[in-house]
């Protein structure tokens, strides 16, 4: 062999190893030559510049959510306390024992519905993030920002403000029983429980979907303590307070759709699988079979609780009570009502850690498709979690917690959750015959999603009808959307200096939380 030609093949080799270096370069915004020092147990840069484990385990979610798990999400988020504590709105308004009764199934099959609907949606639009998903797909980037805009500012924050004060109040109740809880209490251990839901979101993936099944089957339980000795008071015969349930002379026509209004708000929840689509063990079937599955059991939980409250209590009673299940508990069980509020915490707190483990799929999902900023769409390296979009909603939730008027914000946003739901919806029937021939592993029949669709309008309207003024002020909130998608999203050609922070911003928080892009 001449010099000439070892040279040239040393000068090939020398290309190799660059191009070997350039392809185990930075991706844009994301790190890998550089970060946390990773031991050898731990996540490491492959040749193509992409983070593994040396177990050769990819980083990212995975498909961990199984049928038992899928069912816990619905479930749990869906029953929270409002059965436990005041389930009198829909009677108060129907005005009988017998409507009520009938109002809670008509909801339940009306929410069937949706849940079915969304059910076709979730099999033939296989991604993660639910409604945003949905619109952005079928409607396009600008009407999937508003929903997202609106989530992220008010509706999410307020409503996981909600449960998590719910879970602080009556996690405290036995402690200081018969004496008020004074409200600062009430507020750092909503914080407390807030920051463990979060903390364990971010933690374990597994461990989180654990949790989940065991607070579902701890308020199923809760549920069965009360369902079965009221209806064992049934069977003996204890049928004085069902005597003239229908009687015309207590209805209320003009109050049934408020009173369908309390009824579809108490089922709602039924969507948050479709959050997890991507993460499903066999969507095609899973999701279907737990949408199912789930709705029968919460509907013969909700009718069953109230027909055994109806059996103890008069309605007069269950109109003047505040705290429904301890009245019924003090009854029957005597001492044993200690201990409804704790299973009343456990139910908010299983509506808290299904809510976070769905919602952070959401902006997860928003990130990547570039309407959050890039680090929200990032796995931790070890853990397998989606940690940034997890703590999203944390600041904002506990700025609401201790300054915002949170009761007041969600009048505002109440009904936009059933206009975007209701253009979910619509947005299925027009897939229908703009694209036909699109598979459906699921598929309902069209007047199913067309019953749903209209509910869900009904609402909007019955929202714009009995509160005007709250109802134009969320939606003057929602409208600010849209100066944040020109500023934020269409106009990309941002300066330099600007381009250069974020990109910072993003490396930055990266190191900090050991994050790198999902892997495909």
């Amino acid at each position: 062999m001449t010099i000439k030609d070892r040279g040239g093949r040393e000068r090939d080799r020398e290309r190799d190893r660059e191009r070997e270096r350039e392809r185990g370069g930075e991706r844009k915004g994301s790190v890998t030559d550089y970060g946390p020092k990773m031991s050898q147990n731990e996540s490491q840069s492959n040749p193509d510049g992409k983070v593994q484990d040396e177990d050769k385990k990819k980083v990212g979610l995975g498909k961990k959510v199984s049928l038992l798990r899928g069912m816990s999400i619905i479930i749990g988020t869906i029953i929270g306390a409002g059965i436990f504590i005041s389930p009198k709105g829909i009677l108060m308004h129907s005005g009988s024992i017998g409507m009520s009764l009938i109002v809670w199934i008509g909801c339940g099959v009306v929410s069937l519905f949706g849940a079915l609907s969304y059910a076709e949606l979730g099999t033939c639009i296989k991604k993660s993030g639910g409604h945003y998903t949905y619109i952005m797909e079928i409607f396009g980037p600008q009407m999937a920002f508003l929903r997202l805009w609106v989530d992220l500012i008010a509706i999410r924050p307020a409503g996981m403000a909600v449960i998590s004060l719910a879970f602080g109040q009556y996690i405290l109740e036995p402690l200081f029983m018969p004496c008020p809880i004074p409200p600062v209490a009430v507020k750092l251990a909503t914080a407390i429980g807030l920051t463990t839901v979060m903390s364990l979101n971010s933690t374990s993936v597994t461990w989180s979907a654990r949790i989940q099944i065991f607070l579902t089957i701890s308020k199923l339980l809760a549920i069965a303590i009360i369902i079965v000795p009221g209806l064992y008071q049934l069977f003996r015969g204890n049928t004085r307070n069902f005597d003239n349930a229908f009687e015309f002379s207590n209805m209320k026509l003009q109050g049934m759709p408020l009173a369908f209004y309390s009824g579809m708000y108490a089922y709602a929840g039924w969507f948050y699988l479709n959050f997890v689509t991507e993460e499903l063990e066999k969507p095609e079937r899973t999701l279907p079979l737990a949408i199912c599955l789930s709705m029968l059991i919460v509907t013969c939980c909700y009718v069953l609780t109230n027909v055994a409250y109806y059996t103890v209590m008069s309605a007069e009673e269950i109109l003047t009570t505040d705290a429904v299940a301890v009245v019924f508990a003090e009854k029957l069980m005597g001492k044993f009502s200690m201990a409804v509020p704790v299973f009343v915490a456990l139910s908010c707190f299983g509506s808290m850690n299904g809510c976070i483990f769905a919602l952070s799929r959401m902006f997860l999902v928003a990130s990547r498709e570039g309407q959050l900023p890039e680090v929200l769409s990032m796995i931790h390296v070890r853990r397998n979690t989606p940690l940034p979009a997890v703590f999203i909603l944390y600041p904002m939730t506990m700025f609401q917690l201790f300054v915002g008027d949170i009761y007041s914000l969600l009048n505002f946003m109440s009904f936009l959750r059933w206009l975007f739901i209701g253009v979910v919806v619509l947005g299925l029937i027009y897939l229908r015959y703009k694209k036909p021939n699109l598979p459906r592993p699921f598929k309902v029949p069209l007047f199913i999603p067309v019953v749903f669709c209209l509910a869900s309008f009904f609402m909007v309207f019955l929202s714009l009808y009995s509160d005007p003024v709250n109802t134009g002020i969320g939606f003057a909130i929602s409208l600010t959307g849209i100066p944040a998608y020109f500023i934020f999203i269409y106009f990309n050609d941002r300066p330099k200096w600007l381009q250069r922070s974020l990109d910072s911003f993003n490396r930055t928080l990266q190191v900090i939380l050991e994050v790198v892009p999902a892997e495909q």
